[in-house]
């Protein structure tokens, strides 16, 4: 509004009468043309909630990347070493269809094997299906410890990455074992199969739960499940990368 427009009404502040050629108030003092009242908006609840998500998202990025401040460009090459073997290795597991049993014939399966034996002895005072679950258990629980370990206490969100690409490759692993529920002709570590002896761990406990059925759709969902993860360790693992570029940069 033009202060030099005449001004009628009342006072938008105090209420009060206000002359016809009034540039201010002659109760409050203040000046019509200056005066903006302030807006009153309701509580959004909506709104709070993006908030919160939001604070969610932050300490997320601050576990996940920012406690990574590795600047040392050795480390880097080091890192985009692993990650590149990683890469290649992981693209053949996601790749080979579940019914080769690629990933039960690789190297990591003798990584895997002790952790699983180590899991039915840990899980067995839980009952029988826990002592024979315990053996696939403990072969996904112990990348997933190393996974939580460097990240809470080695604030290394890099190696967390490599340590969920293992826990992908663990389930992967896991997998073709669930395949076989019904078929019972993967080798076991005696050296023979699953219809030679009284069953394996996976037609045990699909038969228990009366699932003997699914193996096959159980099978590939855990396959699928483990391609994901593996997928997003290449993600995390590969945003590491570039950010630790970008430091050693400057």
């Amino acid at each position: 509004m033009d202060a030099t427009e005449t001004q009628t009404g009342s006072c938008p502040k105090c209420q009060a009468d206000r002359s016809e050629a009034g540039l201010e108030c002659v109760r409050c003092g203040i000046i019509f043309a200056k005066y903006r009242p302030l807006s009153v908006r309701p509580f959004d609840t909506a709104s709070a909630e993006p908030r919160a998500g939001s604070s969610w998202r932050v300490t997320a990025r601050q576990w996940l990347i920012e406690t990574d401040t590795t600047t040392d460009a050795m480390t880097f090459y080091g890192r985009a070493l692993v990650f590149l073997g990683l890469l290649w290795w992981g693209r053949i597991f996601i790749m080979t269809p579940l019914e080769t049993n690629y990933t039960g014939e690789s190297f990591l399966h003798l990584v895997n094997l002790p952790f699983h034996e180590a899991g039915h002895l840990i899980f067995s005072p839980f009952g029988r299906f826990m002592m024979i679950l315990g053996g696939s258990l403990g072969q996904v629980l112990m990348p997933l410890i190393c996974l939580g370990t460097f990240l809470i206490k080695s604030r290394d969100p890099f190696g967390a990455s490599v340590a969920l690409w293992w826990t992908a490759e663990s389930i992967m692993d896991v997998a073709p074992y669930i395949n076989d529920a019904r078929d019972m002709e993967l080798i076991l570590l005696g050296g023979v199969t699953g219809k030679e002896t009284d069953g394996h761990d996976w037609n045990n406990l699909l038969t228990m739960t009366g699932l003997l059925n699914w193996d096959h759709r159980l099978a590939h969902l855990a396959y699928g499940i483990g391609i994901l993860l593996m997928l997003a360790s290449f993600a995390w693992g590969g945003r590491l990368l570039v950010l630790h570029y970008a430091r050693s940069r400057y």
